[in-house]
């Protein structure tokens, strides 16, 4: 290093520390400003800055801390997908492809359904619920799985509990692994068929984007993962399914809209079918070019809505908190705790998510020091989207809220415009 350039470098490390310094001071004054407010409006662009510096702060420090001197990655170190490299399910695969996948695969109806409800105890449990347990909780839990699996050549997390515990609590692991994922899959399924039974533009977008996630698996099988070509599918991709969405107005009148109107049934048994193809079919041919693809369309979401938030300002017309902290609450029974922290379960230690750190996705990192990025990185993105849904819900006001989320609306809706006669519409 020339002398010019080592006396100008130290002059940068002042200015980085103010820097941090100023994203810190800024979030605490924004989660102070959110948990102090009472009787007041309060604006929901305090709680975008508040994920925001928590998020920017939790990846530069906590997260280059947790990767070095507690895991302490090996940049060097052969990964399951080079060593047991197959070309099915051992693949190595550029790291924003696999963050995609990992964050399509934890950041299901989760993150979305979870605030939703808890927002019946007001803002401020549920966000400070995301911001500490997401970053404290949720991303070192997600971070350590990945990393032990990884370390034991791409292993489930039924297998290490075999080899590490024992061959008896090997076996209860797996078949409580498999309880678990009957009920999940089932719920969220249904979540699923709900949302596209009947509905013709909707199941045309979502089944669009099973062909344009097979080219895109192929064009990156033909062309690798540099950074150029990647660059160029990715946009073809985003383009293809901007398309697809655009495109599914024009089916009305037409003999494909009746094809895609499916009863729920019938939808179930084709969700079933897609599960078993994505399994059985070489991962970077379909599970993983889609997941990729989704990812665009969830973070872009995401951001539309932060970019809403900046322009229009909304307030939050839900209290802080409400008097449902009790357990009395009308959109499901139970009190702040522990039913906040069940009903966000996304936002700190999942059991599904380390089913998923221990599935796939170690049998595609190429590095072990792409750990950081994907595990801890999609997280905190997830946060994101769990603040981003919250504000959504309390920018309601209380009475339309609990009419949309709860059984009897009437009765709940006159209790809420009695609790909050200013911001309950008729």
């Amino acid at each position: 290093m020339s002398s010019s350039a080592a006396s100008v470098a130290p002059a940068f490390k002042p200015l980085r520390v103010l820097g941090w310094s100023g994203v810190a001071l800024l979030g605490a004054t924004s989660v102070g400003i959110l948990a102090w407010s009472r009787g007041e409006t309060v604006n929901a662009l305090w709680m975008v800055v508040a994920a925001l510096c928590v998020f920017a702060i939790s990846y530069r420090f906590h997260s280059a801390w947790l990767m070095a001197k507690v895991l302490t990655l090996d940049e060097l170190r052969a990964t399951p997908a080079e060593v047991n490299s197959d070309g099915r399910d051992y693949v190595k695969t550029n790291r924003w492809v696999v963050f995609g996948h990992h964050f399509a695969a934890i950041a299901g109806p989760g993150p979305l359904v979870g605030p939703v409800l808890a927002a019946q105890f007001g803002y401020l449990p549920g966000m400070l619920w995301m911001l500490i347990g997401a970053t404290l909780g949720g991303a070192v839990h997600d971070s350590v799985i990945l990393f032990c699996s990884i370390r034991r050549r791409g292993k489930s997390l039924g297998q290490m509990v075999r080899e590490e515990v024992g061959p008896f609590a090997g076996v209860i692991a797996l078949v409580s692994i498999v309880a678990i994922m009957i009920i999940l899959l089932a719920v969220l399924a249904l979540v699923v068929v709900k949302a596209l039974a009947e509905r013709p533009w909707g199941l045309f977008t979502i089944a669009a984007t099973m062909p344009i996630a097979v080219v895109m698996g192929l064009a990156m099988r033909g062309v690798g993962h540099s950074g150029r070509a990647l660059g160029w599918i990715s946009a073809g991709g985003v383009v293809a399914l901007l398309a697809a969405v655009w495109g599914g107005q024009f089916l009305h009148g037409t003999a494909l809209e009746q094809m895609l109107t499916l009863k729920g049934t019938t939808l179930a048994w084709w969700i079933m079918g897609y599960g078993f193809l994505a399994s059985v079919l070489p991962v970077w041919l379909l599970l993983a070019p889609r997941d990729y693809l989704s990812t665009f369309m969830k973070i872009g979401t995401v951001l539309a809505l932060g970019v809403a938030v900046i322009v229009l300002a909304p307030t939050l017309k839900m209290p802080a908190v409400t008097k449902f902290i009790d357990g009395t609450g009308p959109v499901f029974a139970g009190p702040v705790f522990p039913f906040c922290f069940i009903t966000i379960a996304c936002a700190a230690v999942s059991g599904f998510h380390s089913l998923v750190a221990s599935g796939t996705t170690p049998k595609l990192l190429a590095r072990e020091t792409d750990i950081r990025i994907v595990a801890y990185g999609a997280m905190v993105t997830e946060m994101c989207v769990g603040i981003m849904a919250l504000i959504a819900a309390c920018a309601m006001s209380p009475g339309e809220y609990f009419a949309i989320n709860m059984a009897g609306p009437r009765r709940w809706l006159t209790i809420a415009r009695r609790s909050w006669p200013g911001h309950c519409r008729r």
